[in-house]
């Protein structure tokens, strides 16, 4: 591990200040990701900012019905509020999904969304890997990539030395039902307060995969606002992986869905695990909105979703298998959320 220096401030504003002035400085708050990265080699960082203690640990209740997470709340305290419960099953269930509890009584609200990558080859340092070494190329490419993107990927076969190419897919479970809750992402940094909507936060690769999010470097995460659920909608959240604890998604699926007179007035679907972003269905959800949720209708409208996907070749058989796999994910988490509705 290389060495670094180690900062705890006494406020945010302090921490930001830090963060500025010091352009190889990181954020540390559960350290479930970074820690790992640290002792890999991944991330060397030449000062890490301890903000633990500087954010909020409360859930408090909006004047519209939605919840204010302070960034500082654990995983665990958000899965198991009885409001998160509630009103936000598929948050619930996502957290849940994610990781032991272990993990969960360490991570954060504020940093388990802002998860590097998971791909192997980002972190093994004695491969190239444009989001650790932007320029170096994608080892991915040609490579092993069951667990890679299928969408929002540059090209079917994307020039590996090209200095955008990334195929590694977002990690966060939770960051999925975030997406389809519409949350509302607080930052304080060296400009200011600001709020992101929460399904701009995160960056496709672009021209620089390095960047996750659209995040400026010194913005600290100091709350997420979920607003109130539409009335009568039912959600949830469905994981499909390779082993049954606590493995990464292959395809995971969050959706809400309202339905009245045997029609859907409202349906969100977000997915996981097929690319570099939760990845929100939008084609998908214009077709289903106002049309009778059969499970005919759904599987044509996540046709027309994945029709852009590019799947990867590999040397492990690629991950081709995603798209119908996406497909049967959603056609099978609407199906029972409409039985509930």
């Amino acid at each position: 591990m290389k060495p670094f220096a180690y900062a705890r401030p006494g406020d945010v504003t302090e921490a930001v200040r830090s963060a500025a002035a010091e352009a190889a400085s990181v954020y540390l708050a559960g350290g479930t990701n970074l820690v790992d990265h640290l002792k890999l080699g991944v991330a060397r960082p030449e000062l890490v900012i301890d903000v633990r203690t500087l954010t909020s640990r409360e859930i408090t209740d909006l004047a519209d019905g939605g919840l204010r997470i302070g960034a500082a709340v654990t995983n665990s305290e958000l899965a198991a509020d009885r409001r998160v419960r509630e009103r936000y099953p598929v948050l619930a269930q996502a957290l849940l999904a994610g990781a032991t509890g272990q993990l969960r009584n360490m991570a954060t609200a504020g940093g388990n969304p802002l998860q590097r990558t998971r791909c192997t080859y980002f972190q093994d340092v004695t491969t190239a890997c444009n989001k650790r070494e932007p320029g170096s190329g994608c080892s991915a490419v040609g490579g092993a990539t069951r667990q890679h993107a299928i969408l929002g990927t540059p090209a079917a076969l994307p020039d590996p030395t090209a200095p955008e190419t990334c195929i590694a897919t977002h990690p966060s479970d939770m960051a999925v039902a975030l997406a389809v809750l519409e949350a509302t992402v607080h930052v304080q940094g060296p400009g200011g307060a600001r709020a992101v909507p929460f399904t701009e936060l995160h960056r496709p690769p672009g021209d620089d995969p390095s960047r996750d999010t659209v995040l400026q470097h010194g913005e600290l995460i100091t709350a997420i606002d979920l607003p109130a659920p539409p009335a009568g909608a039912r959600s949830a959240y469905r994981k499909v992986r390779d082993r049954a604890s606590y493995a990464f998604a292959l395809v995971s699926v969050a959706a809400l869905v309202t339905v009245a007179d045997g029609r859907a007035t409202d349906v969100r679907i977000a997915l996981g695990g097929v690319a570099h972003k939760p990845w929100r269905a939008t084609r998908a959800e214009e077709i289903l909105r106002g049309a009778e949720p059969t499970e005919h209708a759904v599987r044509a409208a996540m046709e027309a979703e994945l029709a852009a996907a590019q799947p990867q070749p590999g040397v492990d058989g690629g991950n081709g298998f995603k798209i119908p796999l996406a497909t049967r994910t959603v056609v099978a988490a609407v199906r029972d959320l409409v039985r509930e509705a």
